[in-house]
């Protein structure tokens, strides 16, 4: 059995859950769960999400008893929902947009032309910044969403982001295991194989 979840993990994923999931880094940190994490410790506050805005202050406030605050301007405006648009015809196929979203909303290979799968696409604006030919724009898709489904959006892009996760995992993982071993890497196993070879025979002998 697992460990007990302490309080503040409890509280982190009670903040995570009512955080976007754009894992854009607006906020200052990395992605949502981590900056769910430092509002539980007390090291960030409740209105660093620009995605999120008001609507998000407002839900954190009410979840730990605190007033709303005001979005911090410093790090960005509240904007309306938006998606990624990739010009086709500017785009070389480069791949970098694909590796930075953090969901995989941006369909393609290297050298073809790519596309964002807008019903996927949470508005991270992480594709924008790597693209070497500035064909990609955010549209705004005109409309807010309500809070029954900015929470099931939420939820949908965690739950890519997640499964993205462990895919890069599994890939890293496999590639190592392909990797040819390092003569000391060879040496050690080895010595490994002979150390046991040499147990088995004092097993041997002492029956």
């Amino acid at each position: 059995m697992g460990a007990e979840p302490t309080l503040r993990e409890t509280l982190a994923e009670r903040i995570d859950a009512l955080l976007p999931q754009t894992q854009c880094g607006k906020c200052g940190y990395a992605g949502c769960r981590p900056y769910a994490e430092a509002i539980a410790a007390g090291r960030a506050g409740i209105n660093q999400c620009p995605p999120g805005g008001g609507d998000v202050i407002r839900d954190l406030a009410a979840l730990l008893g605190v007033p709303a605050q005001p979005l911090d301007p410093a790090l960005g405006v509240e904007q309306l929902p938006a998606v990624a648009v990739i010009d086709e015809a500017l785009c070389i196929g480069c791949t970098l947009c694909i590796e930075a979203c953090p969901v995989d909303a941006i369909a393609g290979a290297a050298k073809l032309m790519h596309t964002v799968i807008a019903a996927e696409c949470t508005g991270c604006e992480l594709c924008l910044a790597p693209c070497p030919v500035d064909c990609i724009r955010m549209v705004e898709t005109g409309r807010a969403l309500t809070r029954e489904e900015r929470r099931m959006a939420a939820a949908h892009a965690r739950s890519r982001f997640e499964a993205r996760n462990r895919r890069i995992a599994a890939h890293r993982a496999a590639r190592a295991a392909a990797r040819p071993l390092r003569a000391d890497e060879v040496k050690r196993a080895t010595v490994a194989r002979a150390m046991d070879r040499a147990r088995q025979r004092l097993r041997n002998r002492s029956r």
